[in-house]
C-alpha cells in the first residue's frame, strides 16, 4: 500500500511494515528524503480500471425479445384490493 509521509512524498509499504512503523522510522524516512512525489494520486487504484465497459457489453448482448417474458397468472395487483376487504384486528394490544 502507498503511505504518504508528512513531507508529501509517498513510499510503498506492505501491511506488516505499516503496522510495525514507529515514529522514529517516519522521522528517519523524512530525514533521508525517502519516497517519490506522485503526480497522479489515483495511480494503481480501481479508479483507473473501467469495469463498466464489461457490464455494458454484457447488457448489450442480452436479447430482450417478447418471447422471454412470461406472465405469472398468480400475480396480483395491489390496486385491485379495497382496504375494507380485509378483516380488522380488534385486540387488547394497541400498536
Amino acid at each position: 500500500m502507498f503511505f504518504q509521509l508528512p513531507t508529501g512524498k509517498t513510499i510503498y509499504l506492505s501491511i506488516d511494515e505499516y503496522l510495525a512503523l514507529t515514529d522514529s522510522d517516519i522521522q528517519y524516512l523524512i530525514a533521508t528524503n525517502s519516497g517519490d512525489s506522485i503526480i497522479n494520486p489515483f495511480a494503481g487504484s480501481a479508479v483507473n480500471k473501467n469495469a463498466t465497459e464489461k457490464y455494458k457489453k454484457e447488457k448489450e448482448e442480452y436479447d430482450y425479445s417478447d418471447e422471454d417474458i412470461t406472465i405469472d397468472p398468480f400475480m396480483i395487483n395491489i390496486d385491485d384490493f379495497d382496504p375494507d376487504d380485509f378483516p380488522s384486528y380488534e385486540g387488547d394490544n394497541e400498536i
